[in-house]
């Protein structure tokens, strides 16, 4: 079996970490987080400055982004900003006009965290998809996080967009803590498909959208990725897939169990997480500093 079978067999599964799904087809896990690059070391230059200024300031889009690279020395045009950006899978995050209806199949669920007050870990959970850049290529991480807590449930690194890699991290999640009340998503395909949402639902879990555009829905797992990217990911880019699973392992450590949260009342979302009851930060809801 070729090693990019290995790999599809390896993104395809759900059941066991990456480790474990790797040993199963016989490969080794650096080489399913080999990507061959197919961008020049100029694009990739410009998909870490399109990151790091998105990051700062989500809401620009591809004629903000275009004078940023002009600003820096790199008079790219809007075509191929606007490319790199949907590679990256990146948009600017301020409401526009619906283009185009939802795809075929496609199931509509409200956003339900509105003003709603969150009190208690589990009741919430949300995820998302990021792109990390690396010396050489990138791969994009996908986190499960805990709203009350802000404590970071399961995580998983793909080299594509495909859903595999999302469902892996929900069913990491799932099998490891009780399942959440709500569980909170943007309207991307990987958390619309059928199997994403048939295991939430076999779970019990209420499914919550964010509005198309709206940055505050999400909030906490954006925060969550500014904090990944400007405290590790940005500092000491990674050689490769297997050097860059080592650095967000250490990473999500620190975070969850030493990394006190000024919102958190200066504690840790591991010992929020998981906390007697005598003991609760201010209650969350959108209005809550993150």
């Amino acid at each position: 079996m070729s090693r990019a079978a290995q790999r599809v067999l390896v993104q395809a599964s759900a059941e066991g970490s990456v480790a474990a799904r790797c040993q199963a087809v016989g490969l080794a896990r650096s080489s399913y987080y080999y990507r061959p690059c197919g961008e020049s070391a100029f694009n990739l230059q410009l998909m870490r400055l399109l990151d790091e200024e998105y990051t700062r300031h989500s809401f620009k889009g591809v004629l903000g982004m275009r004078d940023h690279l002009r600003l820096h020395g790199h008079p790219v045009n809007e075509k191929r900003i606007r490319r790199l950006l949907r590679l990256m899978g990146l948009q600017a995050v301020y409401p526009k006009p619906r283009l185009s209806a939802p795809g075929e199949g496609v199931t509509r669920y409200p956003y339900l965290l509105r003003e709603r007050v969150i009190t208690a870990p589990n009741e919430v959970w949300s995820t998302d998809i990021t792109y990390i850049p690396m010396a050489r290529g990138f791969l994009y991480l996908v986190a499960v996080l805990d709203w009350h807590s802000r404590y970071v449930l399961s995580w998983e690194l793909s080299n594509t967009l495909d859903v595999g890699f999302c469902l892996a991290a929900l069913t990491t999640a799932l099998r490891q803590q009780p399942a959440p009340h709500i569980f909170n998503s943007d309207q991307g395909s990987q958390f619309t498909s059928a199997a994403f949402e048939q295991a939430l639902r076999a779970a019990g879990c209420q499914i919550s959208r964010d509005g198309r555009g709206r940055a505050t829905d999400n909030a906490f797992v954006e925060r969550l990725w500014r904090s990944v990217k400007w405290e590790c990911v940005y500092l000491s880019p990674a050689d490769d897939g297997h050097h860059l699973y080592q650095q967000l392992q250490a990473y999500f450590t620190y975070y969850n169990h030493h990394r006190p949260y000024q919102a958190l009342k200066g504690q840790t979302p591991a010992t929020i997480y998981t906390q007697t009851p005598t003991f609760n930060p201010e209650p969350i809801c959108l209005t809550t500093p993150v």
